[in-house]
């Protein structure tokens, strides 16, 4: 999966632009404040429908104007052209996709796949549940085509059950759409174990390489309920009282999270902030490998401000791994690496006061 187009209209502080990224490694240079990460958050945005940097109303839309749009195109694996375009009015987004209206904003992110790294992934092992259940449902929101539709039955039932639980209902009421939560919730909540079971060995590897002291890294999943001693029917049932009392669902797999073990700290000491940034880049990665494996091309793969992520060691760890499998990828820094500056498959761009040239 490689972009051969990206164009960005008011975003932020970026000037309209248009630019054609090559198929290996992108280097986005330039002072801190220029926009750079806006360039990275502009393909996010099309693969999440979403910032890794807050709301729109946080300043996504440029200052004084009325919308913003980003368009891409990119060629999958067997070179098929693909085009996607999203505008937000400040009410809305709106999507197209191969020229046609987009249904969803579900139908944009299931065409293009990107894997970001940018200061605030360490929390997807140090900060709450939220990110976590994302990384899992996006791995399978890519990979298993009915994997969706069935998170969407949840997610509606749950919303249901929610609204009722605030209203007093009678409990026939309730019982109908705690059915529903089961039979989507089981299969969902297996789905998402048998997926992290499938990355262990991955993470594990790459784990091993970025942050070796900690000894062998482990996956454990947490389902949301104590779903060894009883199914879901049976939890929600057991929880009704509770749940009338708080004015919500308090067990199921909206409440599914997993964390991440290491042998050489087994009473699961916290980790530091330089080492939770190398787990969850380990995660990103060996999710990214189990994409490649399942799809036969690699996602997109974005990394903000590297170096003050990654010290060069690491950095130089990460862009081995990374050329040899061939993904495309975007970097951004404040400086042009020297010891990169010869490389035939790098490409690299300079942004200065939001406008961007290639060098």
């Amino acid at each position: 999966m490689r972009l051969t187009r990206l164009d960005i209209r008011d975003l932020r502080q970026l000037a309209p632009l248009s630019i054609q990224p090559g198929p290996r490694v992108n280097w986005i240079i330039g002072d801190n404040g220029a926009g750079k990460t806006s360039l990275l958050e502009a393909i996010h945005l099309l693969a999440y429908g979403r910032s890794f940097r807050g709301p729109v109303r946080d300043g996504l839309i440029r200052s004084g104007a009325m919308d913003l749009e980003v368009f891409a195109e990119w060629l999958e694996a067997a070179q098929r052209p693909r085009r996607v375009g999203l505008r937000h009015s400040g009410q809305g987004w709106e999507g197209r996709l191969d020229g046609a209206p987009a249904a969803s904003l579900g139908e944009l992110c299931a065409a293009l796949a990107v894997v970001t790294f940018e200061p605030g992934s360490h929390a997807l092992v140090s900060g709450g549940g939220e990110p976590r259940r994302r990384w899992l449902d996006w791995g399978l929101f890519h990979v298993e085509q009915d994997f969706l539709p069935l998170w969407r039955r949840y997610a509606r039932a749950l919303k249901q059950r929610n609204a009722l639980l605030k209203s007093r209902p009678h409990a026939d009421q309730l019982e109908a759409w705690e059915h529903e939560l089961a039979e989507a919730g089981e299969p969902l909540t297996s789905r998402r174990e048998a997926y992290l079971e499938r990355l262990q060995p991955q993470v594990a590897t790459v784990a091993a390489e970025l942050v070796p002291v900690l000894g062998t890294a482990t996956l454990q999943f947490l389902p949301g309920w104590r779903r060894q001693d009883v199914p879901l029917a049976d939890a929600l049932l057991l929880a009704r009282e509770r749940d009338l009392a708080l004015g919500y669902t308090s067990v199921g797999p909206h409440r599914a999270d997993w964390r991440i073990d290491y042998a050489a700290r087994p009473n699961r000491e916290a980790l530091s902030r330089g080492q939770a940034k190398l787990t969850a880049l380990a995660c990103l990665l060996a999710q990214a490998e189990d994409y490649a494996g399942q799809r036969g091309e690699w996602p997109v793969v974005a990394l903000d401000d590297l170096a003050s992520e990654l010290d060069r060691a690491h950095q130089q760890q990460l862009l081995g791994r990374l050329q040899a499998s061939g993904a495309q990828v975007f970097i951004t820094g404040t400086e042009r690496p020297s010891e990169l500056a010869a490389d035939a498959d790098t490409i690299w761009f300079h942004v200065e006061h939001g406008r961007i040239t290639q060098v």
